[in-house]
């Protein structure tokens, strides 16, 4: 089989050919189909996490094991199983969630293995689909295609799941007052798209990039606003009519969570996703005195994916931009993700 691996953070992937692997146990082998390339994989890449102040997370110390195969969005063909895969049909068209733990924890235990602090996600802690064949543990991560093409399925597993876990914390204020969503890239439109699909009042999109934002209008939103606009606080809580309920940063730096603090209505909500980097001071006072929550969400669990799956099948599929290349253009794609140049989602598809 054929991969694109990092072997090296900050180098190109390389082009690797090893053993197709043979499942064992309750193992899965997926011959991959799609393979979305998600902003995180370049964080993987580079191999640190900004942490602000001149400070990083170095990515290898948290567990991370290199030669990586990256890719954690895939849809593949069930090709072979473990003898203790049970229900699993050869031939079958499925989709891989990537977010396992251990399995045994509490956490693990209650469905959240997306929080385990052992984590075994596939493209991250384990090798992902940049490649011909992909394993998976357990036929429990596996979810059935039906008719969704694969290319338009295959980000729901982070983009999809990741924007999904984030709306359902704001809340009931989701059906009753605007969302302002940061960011209007891959998950950020997913985020818009699936407000709508939820019965959302509707989503106001930040982002610096007017192509974007155009894009977000597409998508569903009810407005936009330029993030580089030096009043773009102001015009948010115009648009809310006096601050909003709920933000939604897709982004993660310094200057989009700063706007959002900005932004919030006494009693809002900051929900903070993006990993892009940075740090922010607030002073303690602010958060009684406002009733103020600032809230992380980290992708999604294992029933938040059937929850995302059943309402795609009743409301259909997110009107998100979705592009496919070969897989031998992983290197260009994710230089193209980091320069700004992708609107929406592109899928890497295996030759063959």
């Amino acid at each position: 089989m054929k991969s694109y691996d990092v072997c090296e953070c900050g180098q190109p992937l390389r082009l690797v050919e090893r053993p197709t692997p043979k499942p064992q146990g309750t193992e899965v082998l997926l011959k991959v189909l799609a393979a979305g390339v998600c902003h995180s994989d370049l964080h993987i890449w580079d191999g640190y996490y900004e942490l602000g102040g001149g400070k990083r997370l170095d990515l290898l110390a948290r567990g991370i094991k290199l030669p990586l195969t990256m890719g954690h969005e895939n849809v593949g063909e069930i090709v072979a199983a473990g003898p203790d895969a049970k229900g699993v049909k050869i031939g079958a068209r499925v989709l891989a969630h990537p977010w396992i733990g251990c399995g045994e924890c509490k956490v693990c235990r209650r469905g959240e293995e997306n929080l385990c602090v052992t984590p075994r996600n596939l493209g991250v802690f384990s090798n992902g689909g940049y490649a011909d064949y992909l394993l998976v543990p357990h036929p429990r991560y596996l979810f059935d295609a039906g008719d969704i093409p694969s290319e338009k399925l295959a980000p729901l597993a982070c983009s999809g799941v990741t924007a999904y876990g984030a709306l359902k914390k704001v809340g009931p204020e989701l059906k009753d007052e605007p969302v302002v969503i940061i960011g209007a890239g891959g998950v950020g439109l997913m985020g818009v798209a699936l407000l709508k699909a939820m019965g959302g009042k509707g989503a106001i999109v930040v982002d610096v990039d007017p192509v974007k934002r155009e894009a977000a209008m597409k998508a569903g939103a009810i407005g936009t606003i330029d993030g580089k606009a030096p009043d773009a606080a102001r015009q948010i809580v115009d648009m809310t009519k006096g601050g909003a309920w709920a933000v939604i940063d897709f982004v993660g730096s310094s200057q989009t969570a700063r706007l959002g603090v900005d932004s919030l209505i006494k009693g809002g909500k900051l929900i903070i996703v993006g990993l892009y980097g940075g740090d922010i001071t607030v002073s303690t006072p602010v958060f009684p005195m406002r009733a103020m929550t600032i809230q992380g969400s980290y992708v999604g669990s294992l029933p938040e994916m059937t929850e995302l799956l059943d309402l795609v099948r009743k409301k259909g599929l997110p009107p998100v931009p979705v592009a496919t290349r070969p897989l031998d253009q992983a290197n260009a794609t994710l230089e193209d993700l980091r320069a700004g140049k992708i609107v929406g989602r592109v899928v890497l598809t295996p030759a063959g």
